[in-house]
């Protein structure tokens, strides 16, 4: 039987989501012939629709149903509503993401054993290591196409780039390069070389970069086992007397109530709307929410430790021409507690254009310094901040009663405070950051806060013991042997790497596994 699938067909595999989790996951699965049927919350944007235009952009591809947030991180304060920018279309936030693919270091995926606890984190071990995945790692990364490993090239490396390398090299940094990314550098896969337009985060337009919105999704739906339905957004999940799930009920593009069986459900919602879900769906026999007699549904959210360093120089750099993620330093990533902090961050390129950077560099703050900055906007160079930060049971998702969504369902608030080993290592990477460019003759640098950023980590995390987490080693949530997680909300920690290869690694494991346990009669 090919797609579209019956509303009572009790057969086939529900995906919520279709971002690198999800997206990757119900393409994998249909290729090993299984009926899935994923649903997604916004519509379906391809190269040809994108806008190379900042706000333009943003308005097309971004979540913007309400939000909370809580707890004393600087965008609680700047931007309340937009606790993280993340995509609500098919391919989800891998129309937007840079397309950065770095794998977890061996030591991230054991931080407990190799941090030692850390007072008012809650650190825990992944129940995986980096030779489990490695072959996955090695999947991900063929299927993105990733530069620098296999035998594939690097991308050339921008103005903005040149300055940072020169800089970084200055300091006596070693590993310095265009980066590990998901961008082709040569024609790859039925895909465009990049074309160096510089509009990385409001959709390539070339194709060059990898998302599952003009990949996975597409081959998915070519073998007949894949129907996507957008405009789709899911309500709750249901289940029996016995606990399983039997299928999810979702608001359609009209707003009528439709509900569709399934024989697993797979929630790949980001690590937002996954939790969310799963509280919203809520019954006598799971009065706290769904996968949650652990009370870990939502707690460790992790954002990752940021912040970027911009600074100012004599010549002009124009920093938005090329790749907007061109280059990477990544001796910082190292874990040294010798520097004051647990764990590692990597510096990245960044560049943000001038609506952007109106926004971001000093949010609320229109003073002199921050005027003049925008006036040598096309001298400036920038970097990003990716850290480690830990995770604390206190930063979490939870439901807000008081405020709902179009739909009338109780909306994500989002709490998160700064761990002091987060501090200390935003503060070392401010000073890294602005020596670099000082190196290299910047007249001013501007070290500036965190604004919102798609990583978002943990809230159903991976653990060995079920009261620690919510999923075991394949996602599949502790309580309920036929409801997977997919997503980054099942990260135990957040590693210091930008995180996409490792979601899409887990979901190639993830669909090995279903249909195995499937085929074997399992769930």
């Amino acid at each position: 039987m090919t797609a579209p699938f019956d509303l009572n067909d009790d057969s086939v595999v529900v995906v919520i989501g279709t971002g690198a989790g999800g997206g990757v996951l119900s393409n994998e699965l249909a290729q090993k012939g299984v009926s899935v049927v994923a649903l997604e919350a916004g519509g379906r944007y391809l190269p040809e629709d994108y806008i190379n235009d900042e706000w333009e952009s943003f308005g097309q591809l971004a979540w913007v149903d309400p939000r909370t947030t809580s707890g004393d991180w600087r965008v609680a304060k700047d931007f309340s509503g937009l606790p993280a920018w993340i995509v609500k279309a098919v391919g989800g936030t891998t129309t937007h993401w840079a397309g950065a693919s770095l794998r977890i270091q061996d030591h991230e995926w054991k931080a407990l054993t190799n941090y030692g606890a850390v007072e008012g984190a809650s650190l825990l071990d992944w129940p995986i290591d980096g030779a489990e995945m490695a072959p996955w790692y090695e999947k991900a990364e063929t299927k993105l196409g990733v530069t620098r490993t296999g035998d594939r090239a690097g991308l050339p490396g921008n103005n903005n780039f040149k300055v940072f390398e020169k800089g970084a090299k200055a300091l006596g940094y070693q590993e310095v390069h265009t980066g590990r990314m998901a961008i082709n550098s040569a024609e790859y896969d039925g895909r465009l070389a990049c074309q160096q337009t510089g509009f990385c985060f409001q959709g390539c337009k070339w194709g060059a970069k990898w998302s599952a919105a003009y990949t996975d999704i597409p081959a998915g739906e070519a073998t007949g086992n894949l129907e996507v339905r957008e405009n789709a957004h899911v309500a709750r999940i249901l289940h029996d007397d016995s606990g399983k799930v039997t299928g999810v009920e979702y608001f359609d593009k009209d707003g009528n109530l439709q509900m569709q069986k399934a024989r697993i459900v797979c929630v790949a919602g980001n690590s937002f709307e996954s939790p969310r879900l799963l509280l919203n769906s809520a019954s006598n026999m799971f009065p706290n929410g769904l996968a949650n007699s652990s009370d870990q549904v939502g707690r460790n959210y992790m954002r990752h430790m940021t912040g970027s360093v911009y600074a100012v120089f004599d010549k002009p750099v124009r920093m938005w021409r090329g790749t907007t993620m061109a280059g990477i330093v990544q001796d910082e990533a190292r874990h040294d507690p010798s520097r004051g902090f647990v764990g590692g961050y990597e510096l990245e390129t960044l560049s943000l254009g001038l609506p952007f950077m109106a926004a971001f560099l000093n949010p609320g703050g229109w003073g002199r310094s921050f005027t003049t900055a925008l006036d040598s906007y096309e001298n400036m160079a920038g970097m990003w901040i990716v850290g480690e930060d830990m995770p604390q049971a206190t930063n979490r998702v939870t439901l807000n009663a008081d405020v709902k969504d179009q739909h009338g369902l109780p909306v994500a608030n989002v709490h998160f405070s700064d761990h002091p080993n987060d501090i200390a290592m935003r503060n070392h990477a401010y000073k890294q950051g602005t020596a670099i460019y000082e190196a290299v003759g910047a007249t001013r640098t501007f070290p500036t806060p965190p604004y919102p950023s798609t990583h978002n980590l943990g809230t159903n995390r991976m653990s060995e013991n079920p009261e620690d987490g919510v999923v075991n080693k394949w996602g599949q949530t502790h309580d309920i042997a036929n409801l997977f997680v997919s997503d980054g909300s099942q990260f135990t920690t957040g590693a210091a790497e930008n995180p996409t290869l490792t979601i899409v690694a887990l979901a190639i494991r993830q669909a090995d596994h279903i249909a195995s346990e499937m085929a074997a009669g399992a769930i």
